[in-house]
């Protein structure tokens, strides 16, 4: 992905390709380190390597003979419930099946569990292996994960027992010798490599960066805390972006600098001893220099070779977890598109000699293949299969790049809500991308998915309706065999604070993994402040989960006296509203958290509002603002027109104007801005009628004339 400039709004992130568990917070006990606030990780020590799909032969009894370690995390955290994430490494000899338990410090309780079959008596857990993940190698881990219940705290436990040996570090004699367990014979698919890879994060704005390193895009120095980071998280797999562009020399060798390489190399090793798979790949190039490579294809091919005859020399003998991939987004200035298939069936050909004749561990690496700019319109897949087809090598996998129905994920055109039409987009490029490549047993990596309005604001799109998104695509990966992995340029996890600047968003993608998540039509509940307080209902999104109950932070609320549920319609009872509002200034009020048989709960704020207010403004089109009195309300969009009616602004296709790029609320300053790209396209001197649509689903309206570079708003 790329872009670099961006609109300044609240919480505004520099272009895309600009963006836990937290700091070690050091505190011991038997072996335990935990870290942060509500992504806890735990370091105690206990058992396992996933072995599904390798054929491998184990003993039928098993044996945690000399120690074990295991590192859990509370990925996520909210009034009442928790997501924890458990990861065992085996510190002894290989074994087979396998038993951890744990008694919870305060009452928790776990509710759902995934990767692992659970059992509890009060206090006491233990979670048993699946069918696929019984086999542990020597120094191998494995993971699964559950949701839980809490009340009160939520301490981590003090200690874990693998298969009754206490997770202490220490290393002891086995009480019954273990049998053997031959080495594997043969070698992991690219479709369970693939499959394995799930959920993935991207490293953006890093490494691809253009300009002289890799922080000339606004990231720091990458460290090896946050690589270990992203692994305590839960992630697989980390793509790890790098333009080489400015550390490339002249003709006619094209030498890749070789400092650059080496701080490649260093990170590349980070993650692989972090037992992520990677993706490394040519990024920006695509668009910098090899977009010229019909009119210039002597040196692009030059330059293209020589990157990958370098990093197939250096990676010859690098784990199999590393993948590498031929080019991001591949786009060609100037040609139709036969001519580009062509072109990128050719740099993909080439790639695929280069690493293949370099022998060693890039024999069978698993190799990654983009469509024309990564693109799941069915023409270019279809290209992509005639290049996998005629290379007939099973080690190859297929990428695309979803960033959602664009409409929608940039906020424009009046789509301001996960609708059908949204939905429907998921569903059917999903459904391209399996019955093209999946169903005929060709793995497909989602390199990079995400909102596009992302690049301009975190809050292009409204929170509940982001949630509803990711909640779907994670669902609908899964139920198509796909790998999704986040594009994060530094606007979700922060690169040394670790921390998520979204937690929600981060517990829907992470229980998005698992399964489905119960969610509603909103998010938010307006009730005007002059208005009588009455019954509000909220039509409950199921997904197949069924409803447990309400919260209000760790209280659960009464079924029948604080709000009643009929199939799925919840009913928020007048007296319990009038409760929550309090003195019903503006703003949200209280939180509530509806809570379902699995997944993330759905968070439904109690907000107390007045129409907003607006006032007349004169000032420059390069930094114009509206005076807003938001009175506790949020705004959705807004419409630009003449006074014909035909649209004003920007993408004059429609009058509903795109967020963030055209406008953008600032609830602190309280103010709208109009921004310079929106005037540069409204006619000088032109009346424009501005409709400002907030999410109470009030209007109001403003009028704007620019003339010479300066504006005039007023309300008449």
């Amino acid at each position: 992905m790329s872009l670099r400039g961006s609109v300044s709004f609240d919480n505004a992130v520099p272009g895309r390709n600009a963006s836990g568990s937290n700091a070690d917070l050091g505190s011991a006990m038997l072996g335990v380190k935990r870290r942060t606030r509500r992504w806890v990780a735990i370091a105690v020590m206990g058992v396992a390597v996933l072995a599904a799909g390798l054929g491998i032969l184990v003993p039928s009894i098993a044996y945690a003979d000399e120690g074990c370690e295991v590192e859990y995390t509370v990925s996520s955290e909210w009034p009442g419930g928790f997501t924890a994430n458990v990861a065992i490494t085996n510190l002894g000899s290989a074994v087979s099946g396998w038993d951890l338990a744990w008694t919870f410090p305060n009452g928790q309780r776990v509710t759902q569990a995934w990767g692992a079959i659970t059992t509890s008596s009060g206090d006491q857990v233990t979670a048993t292996n699946e069918s696929y993940n019984g086999s542990i190698s020597s120094s191998g881990t494995v993971s699964f994960g559950f949701n839980g219940s809490w009340t009160g705290a939520n301490e981590v436990p003090g200690s874990f027992t693998l298969n009754g040996t206490v997770c202490d570090g220490g290393v002891a004699e086995p009480t019954t010798p273990p049998e053997t367990t031959p080495p594997p014979t043969g070698s992991v698919s690219a479709m369970e490599t693939v499959a394995a890879m799930q959920p993935g994060w991207n490293l953006g704005n890093s490494l691809d960066s253009v300009g002289p390193d890799e922080t000339a895009w606004g990231n720091p120095v990458i460290t090896q805390a946050l690589i270990e980071n992203i692994a305590d998280q839960g992630y697989n797999s980390i793509r790890i972006p790098v333009t080489w562009d400015d550390h490339q020399g002249g003709a006619p060798d094209y030498a890749v600098e070789g400092a650059y390489l080496d701080r490649v190399e260093e990170v590349v090793g980070w993650a692989l001893d972090a037992d992520l798979y990677v993706v490394l790949n040519i990024h920006h190039d695509s668009w910098i220099w090899i977009a010229d490579m019909n009119s210039n294809r002597t040196v692009v091919e030059a330059r293209y070779e020589s990157i990958w005859n370098t990093l197939a020399d250096r990676f010859r003998d690098a784990s199999p977890k590393l993948l590498f991939e031929s080019i991001n987004e591949p786009q060609f200035n100037n040609v139709d598109d036969a001519t580009a298939y062509a072109l990128l069936d050719d740099l993909n050909v080439s790639f695929h000699e280069i690493v293949r004749g370099s022998g060693g561990g890039n024999a069978d690496r698993v190799l990654i293949l983009p469509t024309l700019h990564t693109n799941a319109d069915q023409e270019r897949l279809d290209a992509l299969t005639e290049t996998i087809e005629a290379l007939d090598d099973p080690n190859l996998a297929a990428t695309i790049h979803y960033y959602g129905f664009w409409p929608f994920s940039v906020n424009i055109a009046g789509y301001t809500t996960f609708d059908a039409e949204v939905q429907q987009d998921i569903t059917d490029t999903f459904d391209r991308a399996y019955d093209e490549f999946v169903a005929n047993g060709i793995p497909v990596l989602i390199g990079e998915y995400g909102l596009l309005g992302f690049d301009a604001h975190t809050g292009t799109i409204e929170q509940g309706e982001k949630l509803k998104f990711f909640e779907y695509a994670g669902y609908y990966a899964n139920e198509k065999e796909l790998t999704l992995q986040l594009w994060d340029n530094g606007q979700h996890l922060g690169r040394t604070s670790f921390q998520w600047s979204d937690p929600e968003l981060f517990a829907m993608l992470d229980a998005s993994v698992h399964g489905r998540s119960g969610t509603a039509e909103t998010d938010q509940v307006f009730i005007a402040q002059s208005d009588a307080v009455t019954d509000e209902t909220v039509q409950l999104n199921l997904n197949g989960t069924s409803f447990e109950g309400l919260h209000h932070g760790s209280t659960p609320l009464v079924e029948g006296t604080d709000y009643t549920v009929s199939g799925s319609t919840l009913t928020l009872k007048a007296s319990k509203l009038t409760e929550l509002l309090g003195d019903r200034s503006h703003g949200v009020r209280a939180d509530l958290h509806a809570e379902f048989s699995q997944g993330a709960p759905w968070r439904i704020s109690i907000v107390s509002y007045d129409t907003p207010t607006v006032s007349a403004a004169s000032g420059s089109a390069s930094s114009f603002a509206v005076p807003t009195a938001f009175n506790g309300d949020q705004l959705a969009t807004m419409e630009a027109v003449y006074a014909d009616g035909t649209p004003a602004g920007p993408q004059n296709w429609t009058s509903y104007k795109e967020f963030a790029r055209a406008f953008g609320p600032d609830y602190t300053a309280g103010q709208i801005s109009l921004t310079s790209d929106f005037f540069a396209e409204v006619n000088d001197g032109q009346k424009v009628t501005l409709t400002f649509h907030f999410w109470s689903g009030e209007t109001v309206t403003y009028y704007v004339t620019e003339s010479g570079g300066n504006v005039t708003g007023s309300l008449s």
